[in-house]
Formats: C-alpha cells, structure tokens, sequence
C-alpha cells in the first residue's frame, strides 16, 4: 500500500508503523507538526469547508478513526485497509513511557481525573502540565502567550481536547508558534480516560464488534446523530468521486 495517499480528498495513513514512525522522526528531530484523527464529522466538515480541508492536508501525518470509514474504503480501493482509533493510539503512547508529554484543553475536573488515572500507568504523568482553555472562538485565543506557556515546558507530545473540528483548528493556528513538539487533536479522549463525567468509552464487546460509532450516537444522540447524518448525505457524492479516481489510476 502506498504511503499516506488521499482518500475522501483527506491525506490519511493506514500503514500503523508508518504513522508511529513519521511521529517518532518529528520527536528525535525537534520538528513541530499535529495530527488530526480523521473520523466522519471532520471528514464531512473538509468536503465542505476548503479552509478546513486544506489544515487536515497540512497535518504532520492522520488517522484514520473510523472503522465504517476504512471498511467503506478497503471495499472501494480493494486493499486490506483499517482504522487506527485515536483512543489507541493516545493509550499506546502513554504506556510507552518515553515522551514529555502536555495535555491541554478540556475540564479541570476532567484533567485531574485524567492525571490521576494516567499517572497509574506511568508515575512521571503526575508531573506533567494539564491546562485549561478559556472558552473562546478559534479566533480569539492568545496563540503566542499559550505557545509560550508549552514552550517552556518542552513537551515531545502535546494533547489537545477541543472538540472536532475547532481543536484541528486550533492546532494549525498554534503550530508557527511552537518551538517543537508533535499536537495530537483527539477530541473526547480525555473523557475516556479520566474517569468522570458522562462521555465514556463503548464497551469492550462493542470496540471488538467495531460499534463503537453506534454506542457514541446513544451516548450523545443531540451531538453526534446530527453528524452521520451529515456524512450519510455526503457519502454517495465522495463514493463516487472516489471510484472515478480509482478507475483513473488503473
């Protein structure tokens, strides 16, 4: 398979080793770059907005999120493809142990939850920084004075939890400012892991039956249903469009 084609119009890589190597490489050099999880909102939102398109194709390296997604996919480009869930990806990191790692956005309740949790599994967590954001439009946040306050710290990693698309966002404006350190925009994340509040992650049958996108739109029906619907519309026009790429190339 070749590396980190586009799909949908989106770059994605579907190769795991591939990705975790871009991202290792980015680390040792001291480059600064993020990485979005492409999943079917912020999938949707780049077929319609060219802006957002263009920050998702100007990534270090995606993911792709979403296990219908890669199935939709590996049926139309007849290649062995599948997902890459961002809430892996964040566990396998951590349990690796070898980044100076920053977690910003979200709750403070939600960031202690996640410390304590995350301090478990690897005890140097506890003395890492976990910041809030101020609620605020991409806009209007002071980029220089939050890229000073991380670049003081020097983290490897840096984990963003706004929510998609706004954090993808986020990371593209803040990125000129940073010194080095690959962001991670991985939304609900955080949530997972912390411990507290309603956002919880599927059930381990649900990730096995790869259902997890069902259990998500029962959580948070008001939030996410309005979302595959979205997708659902689009999808016939990018299946399309995306055949006929695949025809061409043959």
């Amino acid at each position: 398979m070749t590396s980190e084609k586009k799909y949908f119009n989106v770059r994605i890589e579907f190769d795991r080793d591939a990705l975790d190597r871009k991202i290792f490489k980015a680390i040792e050099t001291g480059e600064t770059g993020y990485s979005c999880s492409v999943e079917a909102n912020n999938l949707t939102v780049a077929n319609r907005n060219q802006e957002f398109l263009e920050v998702l194709n100007g990534a270090l390296v995606n993911n792709c999120d979403g296990s219908v997604l890669a199935k939709i996919l590996a049926w139309i480009h007849k290649e062995p493809i599948d997902s890459y869930i961002g809430a892996d990806i964040f566990i396998k990191y951590i349990k690796m142990k070898r980044f100076r790692q920053f977690f910003l956005g979200n709750t403070r309740e939600v960031l202690d939850g996640l410390r304590k949790n995350l301090s478990e599994i690897d005890p140097a967590i506890a003395g890492m920084r976990f910041e809030t954001l101020p609620f605020r439009s991409v806009d209007d946040f002071d980029y220089e004075g939050i890229a000073a306050m991380i670049n003081a710290d020097n983290p490897d990693i840096i984990w963003v939890s706004l929510g998609a698309p706004k954090q993808e966002m986020f990371m593209a404006r803040l990125k000129p400012h940073l010194k080095r350190g690959v962001m991670f925009g991985y939304g609900a994340i955080f949530n997972f892991n912390a411990g507290v509040g309603e956002v919880r992650r599927a059930p381990k049958l649900m990730l096995r039956m790869r259902l997890e996108w069902l259990y998500r739109a029962f959580e948070q029906p008001k939030k996410n249903i309005p979302r595959y619907w979205g997708f659902i519309r689009i999808l016939p026009r990018l299946i399309r469009e995306e055949r006929r790429k695949v025809r061409s190339l043959r």
